[in-house]
């Protein structure tokens, strides 16, 4: 097995990012550095390590967490005292990983997994994989807003078109809206409002692909089942039958 794709199913990272552990130097095989892109590794028998700690392969784990506001989406304790999701996690036996990120202000729907090839594959446009959210806008609110936001708009010199757009309420100053990107730069949905000169006040993911937020709790997590696991990876490319592993609550 090449060596990337070993650390990616360990859920270390993507295969790309693999690639820049190798070529920095961090990996090694039987204790000796491997920095040779294409390498191979004997699962069974070769020790791998990234910065001298023992990499193995876990059993794939993905969940979903409905991330509060206020919350850093990071595994790491902050110096500057802000709370993180690690509040949340300390029963999930794997070490899962963010796909994606939520600002620090925004909440909803978080996708958490060990499995680094579909984690790349959901965050990373050409899979098209369509996260959905409900904004609040403030601002003074333009004739036919649906119209206009559904238009397009220059965002940092790139043209950029929501997937959809559904403007659910409006009255004077403020109003709620359904958004839809497939893509995920920073910040896209604020900078998309921003456009319009309207501010995002809250912003809520509800949806990544067919994993739906639903009616979980702030805080709360689940499992997502067999069905969530196998779309997802239809969708981005990863055959079905690729799932070795069963989901934990199948």
């Amino acid at each position: 097995m090449r060596l990337n794709r070993f650390l990616s199913e360990c859920g270390i990272t993507s295969r790309r990012k693999a690639d820049n552990l190798i070529k920095a130097g961090r990996i090694t095989v039987n204790g000796k550095v491997v920095s040779t892109l294409g390498s191979v590794v004997d699962e069974a028998a070769d020790r791998v390590a990234l910065d001298g700690k023992p990499v193995r392969k876990e059993r794939k784990r993905y969940v979903m967490l409905n991330k509060p506001p206020f919350y850093l989406t990071s595994l790491k304790s902050m110096e500057d005292g802000k709370k993180t999701i690690t509040s949340f996690l300390g029963d999930i036996e794997q070490r899962v990983y963010p796909v994606g990120r939520l600002d620090y202000d925004s909440e909803g729907l978080l996708i958490l997994t060990n499995d680094g090839e579909l984690a790349n594959r959901i965050h990373h446009p050409r899979y098209r994989v369509i996260k959905t959210y409900l904004a609040e806008v403030s601002g003074e609110m333009p004739d036919e807003l649906e119209t206009l936001i559904k238009q397009g708009t220059e965002i940092e010199e790139r043209f950029t078109k929501p997937d959809s757009v559904s403007v659910l309420k409006v009255s004077p100053g403020r109003a709620r809206a359904s958004i839809s990107f497939h893509e995920g730069r920073k910040h896209i949905v604020k900078k998309y409002f921003e456009a319009f000169g309207l501010r995002v006040a809250r912003l809520k993911r509800i949806s990544c692909g067919n994993v739906r937020l639903g009616e979980l709790g702030k805080g709360k997590w689940r499992n997502l089942n067999p069905g969530e696991i196998r779309s997802l990876r239809k969708m981005t490319g990863l055959v079905p039958d690729d799932l070795k592993e069963k989901a934990p609550n199948e």
